[in-house]
Parts: C-alpha cells; sequence; structure tokens
C-alpha cells in the first residue's frame, strides 16, 4: 500500500526539541527499516511540514515507525493511490 505522510513541525518546540526531532530523522533514513520503501521526501520551503510518499505492506508498520516522532510533529497518514489515465489527449 502507497501512503502520503504529512508532518507539521509543532511551533512550540525548543531548539533541544528541533535537535532531537533532527537526530530521529537521520536515524530513520540511515536504517530504513525493513518492509518500507521510501519512494520521495518533500519538505515545504518555509520548513513548516514534510511530505512523504512511503510504501509498505500494512499501516501498523506506518504507525509503528512515526511513534518516535509523535512529540515533535503532528502528522496526517493518507492511504493513496496511483491515478493512471487522467490527462491524456
Amino acid at each position: 500500500m502507497l501512503f502520503m505522510i504529512v508532518n507539521l513541525t509543532r511551533k512550540d518546540l525548543r531548539q533541544e526539541e528541533m535537535s532531537e526531532l533532527g537526530r530521529l530523522a537521520s536515524d530513520f533514513y540511515e536504517k530504513m527499516p525493513s518492509g518500507i520503501t521510501l519512494h520521495g521526501d518533500w519538505a515545504a520551503t518555509d520548513g513548516s511540514r514534510t511530505f512523504a510518499l512511503l510504501e509498505a505492506d500494512d499501516s501498523a508498520l506506518v504507525e509503528q515507525i512515526q511513534e518516535p516522532f509523535r512529540s515533535y510533529v503532528d502528522m496526517e497518514v493518507v492511504p493513496v493511490a496511483r491515478v493512471k489515465g487522467w490527462g491524456k489527449r
């Protein structure tokens, strides 16, 4: 299944919390869990949020990888599907 993950960084984070969030993100990218494929990752130009397209066998695995980040970001997980055929002439 494909999931679009929207992470909105909380505005009230202290500097040490931002540092911890950065460390958690680095750990995630360096040690991508088995069963997760990252298809793309984007950030808003103002740094307020990130967007990731993940593939996972089930939503429980997506929930599991998000747990360490919950103190620092508000998250929305949207199951998505590829759209085919739109825009053809």
